[in-house]
């Protein structure tokens, strides 16, 4: 009996030491790595305004996404720069849905600077920053580095390429690209979103708005130019657009404008 027990103590001493290094390195596994966290300390104002447990979750979506999107470099070598601000370009806008993937999206192609029509990224004709791919490229993101880098500077303004383009993906993920993302609009809001659309983009038209006149494109560009506005200068679309900016953030479930930005409750 003695026997017994004392076999039991052991086998229960071992599971105990193999399961907690087990989690141990499942954990450890999970977390990013510190020369791309020093790159969301330094380079991602939207990273730098979060709270302690907000920084931990946005690093485990960023870990996230550079697992399930592939990421190459056309023309140039990747970096963990890059990989690191792709990243972050894409769970900016979806910060607020956690657990959200982008379905739509297998890779992302990074070129060095603008590119055509043709995805040349040589010769002239090159004014293309970002695009998303439809038919035979379907499922993939295109991206100029120069445009990526600029719109996590200091001289990025109201603009961001690359959140330009994954709001793109989320509009298109309830089938249509339209402006109207219905699996982020509570449907109350869908009218009261078009409207404002419109009536903007006549103001912008008119030259009476501070919203990029590429906006006035259509309803897809509107709300892509709008989402660029709405993470890059919170404040300032809130105290100059406040009827867009609360309407964003019913979108996006988030409220940026606040000192420490964190998701609605």
């Amino acid at each position: 009996m003695a026997i017994l027990i004392i076999s039991i103590l052991c086998a229960s001493v071992v599971y105990f030491f193999f399961r907690k290094n087990r989690l141990s390195r499942l954990t450890n596994a999970e977390k990013l790595p510190n020369a791309l966290k020093i790159i969301l300390n330094t380079r991602v104002p939207y990273y730098q305004k979060l709270d302690k447990a907000d920084k931990g979750r946005f690093e485990i979506q960023v870990n996230d996404f550079l697992k399930y999107v592939r990421i190459e470099g056309v023309g140039t070598t990747l970096t963990d720069i890059d990989r690191a601000l792709i990243a972050s370009s894409g769970v900016i806008p979806i910060f607020g849905f956690p657990g959200w993937k982008y379905n739509n999206l297998t890779n992302i192609i990074l070129y060095p600077d603008t590119f055509d029509q043709e995805f040349q990224f040589e010769g002239e004709n090159r004014n293309i920053m970002g695009m998303v791919g439809s038919g035979y490229m379907n499922g993939q993101m295109l991206l100029s580095r120069a445009a990526l880098l600029k719109g996590f500077s200091s001289s990025s303004g109201k603009g961001n390429t690359a959140i330009h383009e994954f709001v793109h993906l989320l509009d298109k993920s309830d089938g249509e690209t339209d402006g109207v993302p219905e699996n982020l609009l509570p449907h109350q809001y869908t009218v009261p979103w078009l409207k404002m659309m419109h009536q903007e983009m006549h103001r912008i038209e008119a030259g009476k708005s501070d919203i990029d006149v590429y906006a006035s494109t259509n309803e897809t560009e509107f709300l892509a130019v709008a989402a660029e506005y709405f993470f890059e200068k919170p404040d300032q679309l809130k105290h100059k657009h406040p009827e867009i900016y609360d309407l964003l953030s019913q979108m996006f479930g988030q409220d940026p404008a606040l000192p420490v930005s964190s998701p609605l409750a």
